[in-house]
């Protein structure tokens, strides 16, 4: 029997104006006197300068790298200022969290993930999203060391990520339909812990989704924790099966047609709804608790023509064939596809 490690941060902090705080965190974990600070353009202002101030203050050095995609070139940049005695502290969104993650696992060093929105489970997880040219990969890294997660600066971002999230989390509904089908017909490795965990932070999102508003502080914190407790499913069970199953798969498929692809999560609740359908659930549940968010629940909402949506649906299975879910071996016919989109109200 092989024994796995299950990666958890050792420090969680979920707080308003806890960023101020950086430093004082740091060290109460050792790690030494040396920062990297990867960040991107639209988040220096709001996130790296607070994380610099308190960096000044306690005499501790650092160095600050800005990333605008989350591509192999921009590890690669990232690598090249990493020393063995280097804490990698990723404070930005999706993207460089991922950038940051997988530089740092690559080195060999900490990694702290500080983010500044709240718009997917990539923040807490052991896996990174990386672009090639013609692909979207999910790389295994590992977790980080802490998660200093300001939710007053996560309050201020745009809603449409807060609500990408929430997308993100109700997308694990049909993720874990998806794992317990390949669990019965093709005896995957299932934990029960994993996915109890997983539609718990699901429901964290539906059990509250009148409390869920712009702006609001508390609104944030409810969306990072459950962000959080979602990527802790995924370092339990060792995959991202916990969090990502045919709804997935879709918005992978849409990723790969799509010029601009719309938010990850948009993707991912659209997809949820029709991946509910075809698990004979209630797809008007999903379908109405993503409205009660704000998110878009139709092609035509983010800008995805009828067609598109088609072409995703009838190549998703094709995306991870390894990965067993709703979709099956063969996938679905174009005349099924049309069916399902139109009868979820889609397109």
């Amino acid at each position: 029997m092989t024994n796995r490690k299950i990666q958890m941060p050792r420090e969680v902090y979920i707080d308003p104006g806890i960023v101020h705080d950086t430093a004082e965190i740091c060290n109460s974990l050792h790690l030494g006197n040396d920062f990297l600070i990867v960040t991107g353009s639209h988040t220096y202002d709001i996130g790296a300068r607070p994380v610099i101030e308190s960096l000044e203050k306690n005499n501790l050095s650092y160095d600050v790298i800005k990333v605008d995609v989350a591509s192999e070139e921009s590890i690669s940049e990232v690598e090249e200022l990493i020393t063995p005695e280097t804490t990698v502290l990723g404070v930005g969104g999706g993207k460089v969290i991922d950038v940051a993650k997988l530089s740092s696992f690559n080195q060999g060093v900490y990694f702290v993930s500080m983010p500044t929105t709240a718009s997917h489970d990539g923040i807490v997880s052991p896996l990174a999203s990386i672009k090639n040219p013609n692909t979207s990969i999910s790389a295994t890294a590992h977790s980080p060391i802490a998660v200093i997660a300001d939710s007053e600066i996560i309050a201020q971002s745009p809603f449409r990520l807060l609500a990408a999230g929430c997308a993100d989390l109700i997308a694990n509904f049909t993720a874990i339909k998806d794992w317990e089908l390949a669990h019965r017909l093709k005896n995957e490795a299932f934990s029960e812990s994993a996915a109890a965990l997983s539609i718990m932070s699901a429901h964290l999102i539906t059990d509250n989704i009148a409390n869920i508003k712009p702006n609001l502080e508390p609104s944030a914190r409810i969306v990072m924790k459950s962000l959080f407790s979602g990527g802790m499913a995924i370092s339990i069970a060792g995959s991202s099966r916990p969090a990502s199953g045919s709804e997935h798969l879709f918005s992978h498929a849409l990723d790969k047609i799509l010029d601009k692809p719309a938010l990850h999560g948009e993707q991912c609740g659209i997809g949820t709804i029709m991946m509910m359908y075809l698990h004979g659930g209630d797809w008007r549940v999903i379908k109405n608790a993503l409205e009660s968010v704000q998110a878009p629940t139709t092609a035509v909402e983010v800008g995805i023509s009828d067609e598109e949506i088609i072409d995703a649906l009838v190549m998703a299975n094709k995306i991870r064939p390894e990965r067993y879910t709703i979709l099956g071996d063969n996938g679905v016919s174009r005349e099924a596809a049309y069916e399902l989109a139109y009868k979820t109200e889609v397109i």
